[in-house]
């Protein structure tokens, strides 16, 4: 089987959800399914490195007839040919000695070399990337309520020039239709940066409201959002920008994204600490017009 050598070229970054290309390979799957590669598409697939949003489903339309995408994951295929699919590539995401393909997986094998249409199921994505568009501005609203609890610099700050207590002390995020749920760690290393927890729990009724009206705020300044990347691969290192009133605000990412603020009517974070103070969840959910 001879699989592609250049890294599958992407459309989503611009929001796109439909298009049409060429079938290069078709991979059998252990679970009996199939995985189509084409040469292009909107396709978003799952980030075998940070699995934070789930893949776009849809179809794909061949000879008129639509074959469900059930599922769409990131293809590595090595120096020596090899291909290897989602948790099983054993390198990060953009190695330049591999190719970096997306993989449809379909139910049915489809001919190599057909000419396929590829449409995205727009309404999954475009809840998917109100949850990941407000991930990231819960980050910037969270860290700006959150910077008077540092007695030192931290040594990372964020766009808008605060302590970045999202990314020193993230564990996980992952958003789905509905909301975005994001982990941190209030550990040794994050009190050793300087970050202090103390009364914490009491104070998070007021760190909640802070940062509610933060994103409230930004919502109703319907502030536009944009992809900047530097080309069409998958592996090319974006960077989701928004310019939010106290000036343009930018994080390397890998997802999609809403086109401006003001396709919410509403966005707001549900903040929980644990028992012991050391982990902090904070639930954000946008509501779309």
């Amino acid at each position: 089987m001879s699989l592609p050598s250049a890294s599958t070229q992407v459309t989503f970054p611009a929001g796109t959800v439909h298009g049409s290309s060429t079938v290069l390979a078709v991979v059998p799957l252990p679970d009996g399914r199939h995985g189509v590669i084409t040469g292009s598409t909107p396709f978003h697939p799952l980030d075998h490195t940070w699995p934070d949003q789930p893949a776009d489903t849809g179809v794909l339309v061949v000879d008129g007839a639509e074959l469900p995408v059930l599922d769409c994951v990131t293809g590595g295929v090595s120096p020596e040919g090899e291909l290897s699919l989602g948790a099983d590539i054993p390198v990060r995401r953009g190695d330049e000695e591999w190719a970096w393909l997306v993989v449809h997986v379909v139910d049915a094998p489809v001919a190599v070399g057909a000419t396929v249409e590829l449409r995205v199921d727009a309404d999954r994505r475009a809840a998917l990337s109100a949850a990941h568009t407000g991930c990231h501005l819960l980050a910037l609203a969270l860290n700006s309520a959150l910077a008077p609890r540092w007695r030192k610099d931290p040594g990372r700050a964020d766009a808008l020039g605060h302590p970045d207590f999202d990314s020193l002390a993230m564990d996980s995020s992952r958003m789905d239709a509905q909301a975005s749920t994001d982990v941190y760690r209030i550990g040794k290393s994050l009190r050793k940066k300087g970050f202090t927890a103390d009364d914490l729990a009491a104070d998070l009724p007021e760190l909640t409201a802070a940062v509610n009206a933060q994103l409230a705020a930004w919502v109703a300044a319907d502030a536009p959002v944009r992809i900047e990347a530097p080309g069409p691969e998958l592996t090319a290192r974006r960077r989701w920008a928004c310019d939010l009133p106290e000036g343009g605000a930018s994080i390397f990412c890998g997802g999609t994204h809403l086109h401006h603020l003001g396709e919410l009517t509403g966005l707001s974070t549900e903040l929980r600490l644990s028992e012991d103070g050391s982990e902090l969840t904070a639930v954000t959910t946008p509501e779309r017009r």
